[in-house]
């Protein structure tokens, strides 16, 4: 249940961030968003890495949820402080690099229709912090109109439509619902 909560909320400020990149929200009030998300995705994480029952999968889970959770804290900061988010940038590079072997290990094993569609979403995120890093760090603002395209849609189908299912139970072939 806890990776439906988390996607749910990682589909919503996607969808939100990819519409604030197109002029449509606020600097200030895009902030309010990746600020809960990143309170949520922390609290997940923490309980994954610390919670009873915690084993070296909800640990590397937890690792990598704190991408997500540490991108969204960032965007919020850079809201409030006005920075130009080259910092950012940089950091989404390290973050685009890190999911081509989680891609690429989530899609080897894959026995299910969950199993290739969560591969599927770590690459399509992948892309996503690749093109941040494109804009951000080295300026190629001429992509910041597709990547916010890209952000919303693809905060419906990684994030919200998968998160949705998975709290309804409605996830065929998605992790047990406990």
């Amino acid at each position: 249940m806890l990776l439906g909560l988390a996607l749910f909320w990682v589909g919503a400020v996607l969808c939100l961030n990819g519409i604030w990149l197109l002029g449509r929200i606020g600097d200030r009030e895009i902030a309010v968003i990746d600020v809960f998300v990143g309170f949520l995705t922390l609290i997940v994480s923490l309980y994954l890495a610390f919670g009873p029952g915690a084993t070296g999968a909800s640990i590397r889970a937890a690792a990598l949820t704190l991408l997500f959770t540490f991108t969204y804290f960032w965007v919020a900061w850079n809201r409030w402080n006005g920075a130009d988010g080259r910092g950012l940038g940089w950091f989404c590079l390290f973050v685009a690099i890190t999911t081509v072997p989680v891609f690429l290990q989530t899609f080897s094993g894959a026995l299910t229709i969950w199993d290739v569609w969560f591969g599927f979403a770590w690459l399509s995120w992948g892309v996503l912090w690749f093109l941040f890093f494109l804009i951000l760090a080295l300026g190629k603002t001429a992509l910041t109109r597709a990547t916010g395209v890209i952000c919303a849609v693809q905060g419906v189908y990684t994030g919200w439509i998968p998160g949705y299912l998975l709290l309804s139970g409605h996830m065929p072939g998605g992790p047990p619902l406990t």
